[in-house]
């Protein structure tokens, strides 16, 4: 770890006033000044601001129920932020594992934790995703069958296959994926020549959305959930 990055996510410091810090000579690593923020820290080194021992906060991990018309996004100049529903103290350092379109709805989670966003995001993974697609035009089995065998997407070579596809009503079903291709599932239902009108994330591998969350809602992901995923 960098030993900017301990002193500005130990002390709630924007990165400018840690390396003021720094520069300054406040900041000692192991009873040593350190002016060098790109100083790679080893595990067990003692690292203190003004005489104060730095420690990171325990990283959090947080189940989001994502509204439409919300980006995946820390800041944005034209719409709202996932960021922006969550308390001001709670959202530093927090990242989106796994983004979700605008008009999207459904399980996002975030996390302070980039090693463990790494793993769930991972295309060598091949984590489950299932999506409830709402469809312009009612589903066949023929479609369906298609979706589990393998499409060809435009500009794209390496057919996208369906690991499930579970018809709910005549025009909505639970489509699983195991990758993360850019618009892929609207993609996949337009090559078989249909249309996605309402797209909404159940589940990311063992982790399902709490029911009990209305759109905008979130709770911190519970112990197995984590490891589930980790």
């Amino acid at each position: 770890m960098r030993l900017d990055f301990l002193v500005a996510n130990a002390t709630g410091l924007s990165r400018k006033d840690a390396k003021r810090a720094l520069s300054a000579g406040e900041v000692s690593v192991d009873g040593e000044v350190c002016r060098k923020g790109a100083v790679k820290l080893a595990a067990g080194q003692q690292v203190t601001l003004r005489g104060q021992v730095l420690t990171l906060p325990a990283d959090r991990y947080l189940m989001l129920h994502k509204p439409t018309g919300v980006v995946c996004a820390t800041e944005d100049s034209e719409h709202l932020t996932v960021l922006s529903l969550l308390p001001p103290d709670l959202r530093p350092g927090l990242v989106v594992v796994g983004r979700l379109d605008l008009d999207t709805t459904g399980l996002l989670l975030l996390t302070t934790d980039g090693q463990w966003s790494h793993r769930v995001t991972s295309p060598r993974r091949h984590c489950p995703k299932t999506y409830r697609v709402g469809l312009a035009e009612p589903m066949t089995e023929d479609a369906l069958g298609a979706l589990k065998r393998g499409v060809t997407l435009r500009n794209d070579p390496k057919p996208a296959v369906a690991t499930d596809a579970v018809p709910v009503t005549e025009r909505v079903i639970d489509l699983t994926i195991t990758e993360g291709r850019y618009h892929q599932v609207k993609r996949m239902v337009a090559a078989v020549g249909n249309r996605v009108c309402t797209l909404h994330r159940l589940s990311i591998g063992k982790v399902e959305l709490d029911a009990s969350l209305a759109p905008g809602e979130y709770r911190p992901l519970t112990t197995d959930e984590i490891a589930s995923l980790g």
